[in-house]
């Protein structure tokens, strides 16, 4: 990832955006199971890692500010993302549907990133005409990151925890 101690809240999550794409993009043409592996693994990293930043500290900053119906299907699309994670974390490439699955976890996230994108309705659009202040919350999402990054290293990813999939119980 890129240095993102300085980045505004937008930003420091566009450029995750980029980051995850490109890492999707290689994941499609590695060759070799190592490699898919160690891919999907850095994909997951960021991506939990991502999810827990926005759900911390930017997704409660753009409640009232942001229409209801982008933040409650942000929501769902992360915890949907959460199963596929637990779901690739799991498994490996010699499992039948392991290519499959971050196929549709990168299909998923392209949606996400497009929602929170859009240039006139978008998640970023809307948070940026509210006024909130962008580099507070930057300042705060990029020190969560910086733990986040050192404890899912060391010690691996977390049980995912889902905010809207409450009858669903995840290994």
């Amino acid at each position: 990832m890129s240095d993102t101690t300085t980045l505004d809240a937008v930003a420091l999550l566009k450029a995750d955006h980029r980051t995850v794409k490109g890492l999707f993009a290689k994941f499609e043409s590695a060759k070799g199971d190592g490699a898919k592996k160690g891919l999907a693994e850095q994909i997951c990293l960021e991506l939990t890692i991502h999810a827990k930043i926005e759900e911390d500290v930017f997704y409660p900053a753009c409640e009232g500010v942001v229409e209801d119906g982008l933040l409650t299907e942000a929501y769902v699309e992360h915890d949907a993302a959460k199963v596929l994670i637990a779901e690739i974390e799991a498994g490996g490439p010699d499992d039948s549907f392991y290519d499959a699955k971050v196929k549709v976890l990168s299909e998923l996230i392209e949606h996400h990133v497009e929602e929170e994108e859009k240039r006139v309705d978008g998640m970023f659009s809307q948070v940026r005409k509210a006024g909130l202040d962008v580099d507070a919350l930057g300042a705060r999402m990029a020190a969560e990151k910086v733990e986040l990054t050192k404890a899912f290293k060391s010690g691996g990813l977390p049980k995912p925890e889902t905010k809207t999939l409450g009858g669903t119980v995840l290994a």
